[in-house]
């Protein structure tokens, strides 16, 4: 499903747990890792595609996590050139995508990339909160960075920590205790 402007409906996934980290994760065969997210089907509401999408990825279900934000209307990104397919139509320039922050209420051994018949995943850890940001595949990081700076606020109200961005060169280093 395409809309009119070439933007590919799409779910990410922010998965928080009780320190303040977050879920990241490499795909299977490459070395890029991201946060769980996919495509929403056309009969899906964004939570709906969000809950299946979590479940194929990550092997949870609602009973190990708690909804606590969303970003508020879509935010995109582009497709670099040579990943658009030209001979589709309509063609696919990018991906338009409403993010959810989680936050982990299960068990560890609850987390099965494994879950569907095509992992998407082969690896995982728990990253600090700005991590993502400075590590994604550069055409996503403005994004990345994006949906982060929304949600900053209320993981500092709710796992008690303080999250700042630094500056400058470098990778995010992220938390220090509250």
């Amino acid at each position: 499903m395409i809309d009119a402007d070439g933007y590919r409906p799409n779910v990410g996934i922010v998965l928080l747990n009780a320190d303040g980290r977050l879920f990241w994760a490499r795909r299977v065969s490459r070395d890029g890792w991201q946060f769980p997210q996919g495509g929403m089907r056309s009969d899906e509401t964004p939570i709906e595609a969000m809950y299946r999408e979590l479940e194929e990825e990550t092997g949870l279900g609602q009973g190990h996590v708690e909804v606590l934000a969303t970003t508020p209307g879509w935010l995109r990104y582009r497709l670099p050139h040579r990943y658009l397919r030209r001979h589709q139509r309509p063609m696919c320039i990018g991906q338009k995508q409403v993010w959810f922050l989680l936050r982990f209420t299960g068990e560890e051994d609850h987390l099965r990339l494994d879950a569907a018949d095509k992992p998407e995943f082969d690896s995982w850890r728990w990253v600090d909160f700005w991590y993502p940001a400075d590590h994604v595949v550069s055409f996503k990081r403005q994004v990345y960075e994006r949906a982060l700076r929304q949600f900053a606020p209320l993981v500092e109200r709710t796992c008690r920590v303080h999250i700042e961005r630094p500056r400058g060169p470098g990778p995010a280093r992220g938390f220090a205790a509250a």
